[in-house]
């Protein structure tokens, strides 16, 4: 057997970061006055802010193609998209060439139109439809991201907008901009500042710092994100544009798709590594005075948007941004079951230049943030870490009585989910008439049965326990041979010894059905005793294996530096990953 080991991938109140301001006057020296607090001996910092300087460009051949298949009873059916525009800004530039849709069979009517948000929309009518209908579309997108120093001046709060920005300050039944707990939350944020950008990072580093990704949540708007502190791009969406609007600030909602092709920022140390799932998106452009519409994206944690990102349409909210890949029909009065649609995206770069280089902050969120260097009046505010774990004395450990259940991880996530067909459910809009949008339901994972690529996984007790199972959410998609979880030690947040490893499980155990689900791997053969700090998992394997690992976008549970990985035949896990995986702990605690 080879017994190498190959492994699997990688809130309190806070405000504020950014880049150093070069203004002058009494700004200034409280910056400075909070820089000089934080050098004094015993002022720790536990600060994840990045300021990231250089580019990234790429030639990207889209495609993406919809096969709808009519219900029982369909009468007519109608599908939309919106034509990609070519957009600049001052981080983020894109533009498209050789648009192509193109229909299988031709529809009776085809429209093209503009909306009130200046979106184009291509309109396709079957009537009667045929059993299929198959939508192609293509082009090749030129995108930029410019990471260079932005300068702004537009004060805080914002006078008169033109009238084609003033829609984006409107309150909506997603966007609650003026709902109290909005106004509330939104006017403590920005109490005492000066510039819309202040305003605006302040905003967000609240956002990243309290709000963590699920998918799928409940429901997509600002309050519900607000309330339970989580939510998919849509909520962090709603609650960014809420926020914002509730003080006067323009926002406005925008919809398109990520690319699973990944980046990666040179920092000192090593390298950080950022990867989306491929599929639909949602983020926010903030309006300035003297800069224009700029993306942000606080579900990405980002001060900008990357190259890896096309963007569609924009809107108000997500119930208005429903155009593209939108699906509607008629049906015959009594007839059950609906359309079936699959929709799949492919991306090929053929060109992609990366030249990123990322500078940590002594100041800003406790979770990531990465930010372009910016000159403007901001605050720099510390946020002290959490306390360290308790240390249990050795000549106690003996008189612990482990009776408790345990379960600790990152255990939300969509759980036996096909994403060859993640549309639904329908909503009727008529008489015998509905549609079905588009969702931003993405498959996030990595294939982590490779021998080129080792994975680790963080997780931290803050209590003692004995361990019984380890579980990852993982999906079998073929080959042979055997896994296991080896658990490390951990080395200064980084995989270190071996503590213990798993019983070994046969690839044959696992079904092969659609979707991610927990895989338990136990430890009941030894049960090791884990005092309070943090711990190391790897997931082993023999043979060949083709299994992928879920994760999640952010760090829901664990600390920024907790997903690494390395090379097979490198020795230093010098490299984090800025996803968590999904796993669970089980056992037995203390009372």
């Amino acid at each position: 057997m080879d017994n190498t080991s190959y492994m699997g991938f990688a809130k309190p109140q806070s405000e504020i970061r950014n880049p150093k301001s070069q203004t002058g006057g009494p700004m200034k020296k409280i910056v400075l006055l909070l820089i000089v607090l934080f050098l004094l001996p015993g002022v720790p910092c536990l600060a994840e802010n990045y300021v990231l300087e250089g580019q990234m460009g790429s030639d990207i051949v889209y495609e993406l193609q919809q096969q709808v298949k009519k219900g029982p009873g369909t009468r007519k059916l109608v599908l939309s998209f919106v034509v990609p525009p070519t957009f600049v800004s001052p981080t983020y530039n894109q533009e498209i060439r050789g648009f192509k849709l193109a229909f299988s069979p031709n529809p009776n009517d085809e429209k093209r139109s503009e909306d009130q948000r200046g979106n184009q929309i291509i309109t396709a009518t079957w009537n009667p439809p045929p059993f299929e209908v198959i939508a192609r579309m293509s082009f090749r997108a030129q995108n930029q991201t410019n990471l260079q120093k932005l300068q702004t001046g537009t004060p805080f709060p914002l006078g008169k907008v033109p009238p084609d920005v003033s829609p984006y300050l409107k309150a909506t039944a997603q966007v609650q901009s003026n709902d109290p707990r909005i106004r509330k939350l939104a006017k403590e944020l920005t109490d005492g500042v000066t510039t819309q950008f202040d305003a605006v990072q302040r905003i967000l580093t609240w956002i990243v710092d309290n709000v963590r990704y699920v998918t799928p949540p409940r429901e997509y708007d600002a309050i519900y994100a607000l309330q339970e502190r989580k939510g998919n791009c849509q909520n962090f969406s709603h609650l960014s544009a809420a926020l914002m609007r509730a003080v006067g600030i323009p926002v406005r909602i925008v919809n398109g798709v990520t690319l699973n092709q990944p980046f990666n920022v040179s920092r000192q140390g090593g390298v950080l590594t950022f990867k989306m799932g491929q599929g639909r998106h949602s983020w926010i452009e903030v309006w300035f005075e003297d800069l224009g519409w700029v993306p942000f994206d606080a579900q990405q944690t980002e001060l900008f948007v990357s190259n890896r990102y096309v963007r569609v349409e924009i809107g108000i909210d997500n119930k208005e941004t429903i155009n593209d890949g939108l699906l509607r029909w008629s049906q015959v009065s009594g007839s059950e079951g609906k359309p079936s649609l699959q929709e799949s995206i492919s991306a090929d770069f053929a060109s992609d230049m990366v030249k990123i280089n990322g500078t940590r902050q002594q100041y800003g969120p406790k979770n990531l943030l990465l930010v372009p260097p910016v000159e403007a009046t901001f605050k720099e505010i510390i946020v002290p870490p959490p306390p360290p774990p308790p240390v249990i004395p050795e000549k106690d450990r003996d008189k612990l009585r482990f009776l408790v259940p345990f379960l600790y991880g990152n255990l939300e996530y969509p759980e036996d989910i096909d994403f060859a067909f993640p549309r639904g459910p329908a909503s009727t809009v008529g008489a015998n008439r509905y549609q079905m949008t588009r969702n931003f339901l993405v498959e996030t994972a990595e294939y982590v049965t490779t021998k080129l690529i080792q994975y680790a996984q963080v997780f931290e007790l803050r209590k003692p326990v004995k361990l019984e199972k380890i579980g990852l959410a993982l999906h079998r998609f073929g080959g042979d041979g055997q896994l296991w979880v080896e658990l490390l030690e951990d080395n200064n947040m980084k995989p270190g010894a071996l503590i213990a490893t798993s019983d070994f499980i046969s690839l044959s155990q696992l079904s092969m059905k659609p979707g991610y689900r927990w895989v338990d791997f136990d430890f009941g053969r030894d049960k090791p005793v884990l005092m309070p700090g943090n711990y190391w998992i790897a997931l082993g394997f023999t043979g060949s294996p083709i299994v992928n690992w879920f994760y999640t976008y952010g760090k829901p549970v664990g600390p920024v530096e907790g997903t690494r990985y390395k090379g097979v035949y490198q020795a230093d896990w010098s490299n984090a990953l800025s996803y968590e995986f999904n796993y669970r702990v089980v056992g037995l605690t203390v009372e």
